[in-house]
């Protein structure tokens, strides 16, 4: 992956983080700082619940990342797949940041909720009342699995690599750079959620994802040029 993408990764999904993600998992986080941690505990005991919650959210998404990857990989049989894939990815992103703008409601279209089961509310409201360290770990992991519109676009971003192992690495950097956001909110709720702080992350998230998004889109066309022009030259000698 070139360098420019992993900041453009880690920038968007920071941004990204105090405006979306503590909208959609906000409630999530103050949950189980009210249910599983104990007001007396120490300041230590409280970051290690909270970063064994994120570490599960990395998992799933890494592991998530992985399977996009893969299924990038099957489907991309040519340069020219490759260059479509891509622009087809940076098309989603367009609408993805627009969509959080509040613009289109393509992110809206596209989301649907399992959360509502009973499976998943069973499980979540059992692990929700243990107290056991490692049950903040697997709250993470069920958290992960939440369908978002952000986590969407960060799959087709993993899908877009073609590879297990970058599609994980993607994943995995979006997981890690919304760790900050989660963790603050666990401490500092009354600043994470304060509305005009996350209407200004929101919108410079949503920017961050329309640029990412176009710059993707060129490569992809760059990525089609470059293969017909390779074409090309090896049928004109």
């Amino acid at each position: 992956m070139e360098t420019i993408n992993i900041i453009s990764i880690m920038s968007i999904a920071f941004l990204g983080s105090f405006g979306h993600c503590i909208g959609m998992c906000g409630g999530i986080v103050l949950a189980y700082s009210t249910i599983k941690i104990e007001p007396k505990s120490s300041k230590v005991s409280k970051s290690v619940a909270h970063l064994l919650y994120s570490s599960g959210r990395v998992f799933t998404y890494s592991t998530l990342g992985a399977v996009f990857g893969f299924l990038g990989g099957v489907v991309t049989f040519s340069n020219n797949a490759n260059g479509i894939l891509l622009i087809i990815a940076g098309i989603a992103m367009v609408l993805a940041g627009l969509s959080l703008m509040g613009k289109v409601k393509f992110l809206t279209i596209i989301e649907h909720s399992f959360s509502s089961s009973s499976m998943y509310k069973n499980a979540f409201k059992k692990i929700l009342n243990s107290k056991s360290n490692f049950s903040f770990f697997i709250l993470g992991m069920l958290n992960g699995l939440l369908p978002c519109g952000f986590v969407y676009f960060f799959a087709i971003t993993a899908a877009s690599t073609a590879s297990p192992f970058y599609g994980a690495l993607v994943m995995a950097i979006f997981g890690i750079s919304t760790i900050p956001a989660m963790f603050s909110l666990g401490f500092l709720a009354s600043l994470s959620t304060t509305t005009s702080f996350r209407n200004m992350m929101m919108s410079l998230s949503s920017f961050a994802v329309i640029l990412y998004g176009s710059y993707t889109i060129y490569n992809g066309y760059d990525f089609i040029a470059r293969a017909e022009k390779t074409f090309t030259e090896c049928h004109t000698k």
